[in-house]
């Protein structure tokens, strides 16, 4: 147990029995902690393979690469359809832990396996996503938008295009593609 990581831990008002006994089982399975992004992440030769964070409704393991892994049990989630890489098993009480702990286990010993072997997820080319007619009509119109566009990273062209699709009304979708295309001409990421 890495003492950097207790304090989340002993912060947790809800999941605090649930969360403990993951961290139990985790280090069971030989893994490193580590404290990233303020959760307890869990690495083996400096590669991160399981994440513990909590939600409001549920805690949950977070597999990096959970897209690789063998999902015949089911347990395994996409958090949201835009996740391509990484799944998490959710629980919402500590007897789902310690009634699928082999389970998790060798969730876990696959997962490390999976990074040993330099396993990748093949991911979704940026113009496979989803690009709303709003914007697609400015970059048409608007040659210097194109340019700063094309010119972003492939994470940042996601990025935004993610964030434009993901308004529902069209005034929305104008709303934030004016906001954000001084940010595009700048060479910067939506939440930057």
């Amino acid at each position: 147990m890495n003492p950097k990581v207790d304090f989340y831990f002993n912060k947790a008002k809800q999941w605090q029995d649930e969360i403990e006994k993951l961290r139990i089982m985790v280090l069971d399975c030989g893994l490193n902690e580590e404290l990233k992004w303020g959760c307890p992440c869990y690495t083996s030769e400096g590669r991160n393979i399981v994440l513990i964070h909590t939600f409001k409704e549920y805690c949950a393991l977070l597999f990096f690469k959970g897209a690789l892994l063998n999902n015949e049990a089911g347990l395994l989630i996409q958090q949201t359809e835009n996740v391509q890489v990484g799944r998490q098993i959710r629980f919402t009480d500590l007897r789902q832990i310690i009634d699928h702990e082999q389970l998790i286990k060798a969730y876990i010993a696959e997962a490390i396996q999976v990074e040993k072997l330099g396993l990748k997820v093949e991911l979704k080319k940026t113009d496979e996503f989803e690009m709303v007619g709003e914007f697609k009509y400015k970059l048409d119109h608007i040659p210097a938008l194109k340019e700063a566009f094309e010119a972003l990273t492939p994470g940042r062209q996601r990025g935004y295009l993610l964030h434009f699709a993901q308004a529902k009304q069209a005034k929305t979708r104008e709303a934030r593609i004016e906001k954000y295309m001084p940010q595009i001409m700048a060479g910067k990421g939506w939440n930057e």
